[in-house]
């Protein structure tokens, strides 16, 4: 029997438990008052479990030494930049994600802070709770130009509607798929050129080293006074306090921000009192379907590897090894 504790948010309801029961093993949620941030909570919490569906907590190198019982990490979401991949390869711990399963709820997110920032909320919703009545024009949002940093299974999902509301795209990726830019019409451009030609700024790629703070002072610089930046991907992607400073000054006109480089975000941060800020706490992947999806995946990802099986679309370590067994 296999004991499975899912430690992703929002995991206490959902196919996994019936799935992994059915196979006869246990699925468990933690206790939420705990910090499973804090190391040593996390790594006591996990005592007795043979395998992880993980939330965006910490993994690196002294908890996974201290964790030799997991077999598995099975992500619930695609990012795993929380996880040290390299302590997990000599640990012998697979590490999965799982796609496909949250990319239209994320593209629906950042459409809506696109829309929301680009009419002036939530500077318009505050004003009339303080009686204040002022008729302002923005730009029409169907003429503008969205670029898109990463055009994956997201990228595209945001791509094709913000061309249904009328927008042009342009989009940086290196390994853009052809036959989707082709057939939507999609300008692919350089980084510092689309930082330059955009109305709104979505990011969509994962946090590595080479995209830590990709938004700077620097970038910034090159944007349009009116540019709108939203961020529906990793927090560490953006140079926070250079962000700060530029809305606060009015070089960057609005900022839709779903994650951040500390999470939960501190309430001493200037983010929170800024009415050209919308603000929501790392959601961007959650509705109805992808919950369901992303943990049925999940419990589907551990019972394959207990099987014997290799679902390695969604396995992200342990490459070119083999002979890996539970």
């Amino acid at each position: 029997m296999v004991r499975v504790l899912c430690t992703a948010l929002n995991g206490e309801s959902g196919p996994h438990f019936q799935m992994l029961a059915d196979a006869g093993h246990e699925c468990h949620v933690p206790d939420r008052s705990r910090d499973l941030w804090n190391n040593d909570v996390l790594i006591d919490t996990l005592r007795g479990y043979d395998a992880v569906i993980a939330g965006s907590e910490p993994y690196p190198p002294n908890v996974i030494a201290a964790i030799p019982h997991v077999r598995v990490l099975a992500r619930a979401g695609v990012g795993f930049d929380a996880i040290n991949l390299k302590a997990c390869d000599e640990a012998g711990i697979v590490v999965a994600t799982t796609p496909g399963c949250n990319h239209h709820s994320v593209a629906e997110h950042a459409i809506a802070m696109l829309m929301a920032l680009g009419r002036g909320f939530p500077a318009l919703d505050q004003e009339v709770r303080r009686g204040e009545w002022k008729r302002i024009p923005y730009p029409r949002i169907s003429e503008c130009t969205l670029g898109l940093v990463g055009l994956g299974r997201i990228g595209q999902a945001t791509a094709t509607r913000a061309i249904g509301l009328g927008m042009k795209v342009v989009s940086y990726d290196p390994y853009a798929p052809a036959d989707f830019v082709k057939k939507h019409g999609i300008t692919m451009v350089s980084l510092e050129d689309l930082f330059r030609q955009s109305d709104f700024i979505s990011l969509h790629s994962p946090a590595t080293p080479e995209t830590k703070h990709m938004i700077n002072e620097k970038s910034i610089a090159l944007m349009k006074p009116s540019v709108v930046i939203i961020n529906t991907a990793r927090g560490p992607l953006i140079d926070e306090p250079a962000l700060i400073k530029a809305l606060q000054t009015g070089r960057v006109r609005a900022a839709g921000l779903d994650v951040f480089e500390t999470e939960p975000l501190p309430l001493s941060s200037p983010l929170i009192g800024m009415s050209n800020v919308l603000l929501a706490g790392h959601v961007a992947g959650l509705d109805n379907e992808s919950h369901d999806a992303t943990w049925a995946l999940g419990a589907e990802i551990i019972l394959k590897l207990h099987q014997g099986e290799w679902p390695a679309d969604c396995i992200q370590n342990l490459k070119g090894k083999t002979g890996w067994k539970w």
